[in-house]
């Protein structure tokens, strides 16, 4: 149970407050209170409508909540769906709202975005107090809100909502409010819409309509999780991660975002803050094998299509491949700051596009090979022009994997020679021989060979610290790095090598002992060892944790005790989700969520690891 806010106009709700919902386009984000707080439409990259979570006075929100101080609230998705629920329970009842976002297909107009929201008395008589405000354009346009018979529309100049209800909706300021009170088994449906500017407002949908898109949109949820293959032991939060991973992707291309949100701070009042609502090629290889292993087979393939068509575009140029793309394949993804915008809790500055496009990141070459050859492995053999990509991008590689780069973080601090980026320049070889030899396509095998053997080499001697007696994250540094700890999960390093169960040790270790855990939570680097160019903190990273524990599970092949570790920090770790099971990028030293909401990294790793351990436990 939570208690609502008593003034809800101005706080700040905690990031894991929220839940989400979305119609493979775009999402919302709905606070325990009611309210959608952040929404971008007609798609993921657009600019938001409602945006209250960046700037609680003039972001913009959408609320449907119980009158009342002493109303408590629950928050829970219809099961195995991704179908809202948010219950209030006061002294004179309870009221409850269901919020979702009919799909393409399902929808009476599949080209227009809508949020349906079904408002009931469940018991007894209660009064719901409804306030729609849009904020258009992260909150820098103008718009006119005109009432009609049908509801209310609100007009700018490039962008238009419709909110067709049958509520009498009263002008506040520049959106509308109303209270409305429901007798027990009564309800009323509110339909959020986008439309052209200067078009009529939408219809309001028959409490009949309103029912039959709710069931609908219940049973292709259902469907869709139908096709899980996963059974194990914790089956629960794998749907869940899977259906969070189905509502960050993006239809008409297949590209999944990494998160729908931008500039949630990863340190509250900090300057780590950055738009994540772009699909970066490092999460291919994690895509690709979370889908497949538990079935998600068109998944995988709609994702590859998008890589391999981006993979032919780049390839025909004569750079390196982009770290990250827009989600129809764009290419410019310039950052800028929202001065106007406070930040959440005053974290600051609000940041929409992301300078780091144009970073050079070696390790992207080895996730997007990975993927290819994964999907030739699991899923459809690879084609002709994909093996041209390949060759190109192994080339490009053999020739420039000596060169220092951002790296796997996108630090802002200068380019380093990172031993992850060169692990992952030998995934890169490695698969395209493996590709090379499986398929009997040509490519220059002994030039490749040769690369792989060297970039093997110098991670050996110089990523690998004799007094640390671990990996380090940089060539001849003696800074741990817990993305060292993918080494056993892309078969670089035996899981029971010395060396490998030394860099487990000594990962484990307290940051004030040198090592990167804290009560089984894992941090990517230590800030005081690692000049990443910001300022500030930041908390532990989910999918690090993640990494740790796979990195445990394979280990404990040659020593069987760490697999009861790796089993109780996973399962320490899914305590860290929020009520509904969804993960930020980062937890907080309080527990409480931070970065970016809900971040699709964490949950392709919880989907991994969940998998590895079952398949370790089960012998």
């Amino acid at each position: 149970m939570m208690t609502a806010p008593r003034d809800r106009g101005a706080a700040y709700r905690p990031i894991e407050d929220y839940g989400l919902i979305g119609d493979m386009h775009t999402v919302a984000l709905v606070g325990t209170d009611g309210s959608v707080d952040w929404c971008c439409l007609p798609r993921f990259d657009a600019p938001s409508v409602f945006a209250r979570i960046l700037d609680a006075e003039q972001g913009g929100h959408f609320q449907v909540a119980l009158r009342g101080d002493d109303v408590t609230t629950k928050q829970f998705y219809w099961p195995e769906t991704n179908v809202l629920v948010t219950r209030f329970l006061s002294d004179d009842g309870v009221g409850e709202v269901r919020d979702f976002m009919p799909v393409a297909g399902r929808a009476e107009d599949p080209d227009r975005r809508q949020i349906i929201r079904m408002v009931r008395a469940v018991r007894g008589t209660v009064t719901f107090r409804v306030e729609c405000h849009p904020a258009f354009d992260y909150a820098r346009a103008d718009h006119e809100t005109v009432r009609t018979e049908r509801g209310v529309c609100f007009h700018g100049d490039e962008q238009a909502l419709s909110l067709a209800t049958e509520i009498d909706l009263a002008r506040d300021g520049d959106g509308v409010a109303a209270d409305v009170t429901l007798r027990e088994g009564e309800s009323t449906t509110l339909v959020l819409r986008d439309i052209e500017p200067g078009e009529g407002c939408a219809p309001t949908l028959s409490p009949e309509a309103a029912e039959r898109a709710f069931r609908d949109t219940v049973q292709f949820w259902r469907d869709w999780l139908g096709q899980c293959t996963y059974t194990g032991r914790w089956r629960e939060e794998v749907y869940r991660s899977a259906l969070a991973l189905k509502l960050l992707t993006y239809e008409p291309t297949g590209a999944i975002v990494a998160a729908p949100t931008c500039s949630l701070p990863e340190d509250v009042g900090g300057v780590r803050n950055w738009d994540y609502r772009y699909t970066w090629i490092r999460d291919a290889a994690f895509t690709l094998y979370a889908f497949l292993r538990i079935g998600f087979t068109e998944e995988a393939r709609d994702f590859i299509g998008f890589l391999t068509n981006l993979c032919q575009l780049d390839a025909a140029g004569e750079g390196p491949l982009q770290i990250m793309y827009g989600i129809d394949g764009g290419t410019e993804l310039t950052e800028q700051t929202l001065d106007h915008l406070e930040g959440y809790r005053g974290s600051t500055p609000v940041r929409i596009g992301n300078g780091a496009y144009d970073q050079l990141q070696l390790d992207i070459y080895g996730e997007l090979i990975d993927a290819i050859y994964l999907h030739d492995k699991y899923g459809v053999p690879i084609s002709y022009e994909t093996w041209g990509s390949v060759r190109h991008f192994v080339n490009w590689v053999c020739e420039h994997w000596q060169r220092t780069d951002q790296g796997v973080w996108e630090v802002r601090g200068g380019p380093q020679q990172f031993v992850y980026s060169k692990l992952m320049c030998w995934v890169a070889v490695d698969r395209a021989l493996r590709l090379s030899r499986k398929r009997s396509l040509p490519a220059p095998a002994a030039k490749w060979q040769q690369c792989r053997d060297a970039i093997y080499g110098a991670i050996m001697d110089k990523g690998w610290s004799a007094d640390r007696k671990a990996f380090t994250q940089q060539f001849g540094g003696d800074t741990l790095d817990a993305s060292n700890l993918i080494m056993p999960l892309v078969r670089f390093i035996s899981p029971g090598d010395e060396r490998l169960l030394q860099t487990l040790d000594a990962t484990l270790q307290s940051r004030d002992q040198g090592g990167l855990v804290s009560n089984g939570l894992v941090y990517r680097y230590n800030l005081g060892e690692t000049h990443d160019g910001l300022e500030g903190e930041e908390g532990t990273f989910n999918i690090c944790t993640f990494w740790l524990v796979e990195a445990l599970t394979r280990a404990s092949r040659i020593e069987p005790a760490r697999l009861e570790d790796a089993r109780l920090i996973f399962e320490q770790m899914l305590g860290y989700s929020n009520h509904l099971g969804l993960y930020a990028e980062e937890t907080g030293t309080h527990g409480e969520a931070l970065g970016n909401f809900p971040q699709a990294f964490t949950h392709l790793a919880l989907i991994s690891a969940a998998y590895n351990l079952d398949r370790t436990l089960d012998g």
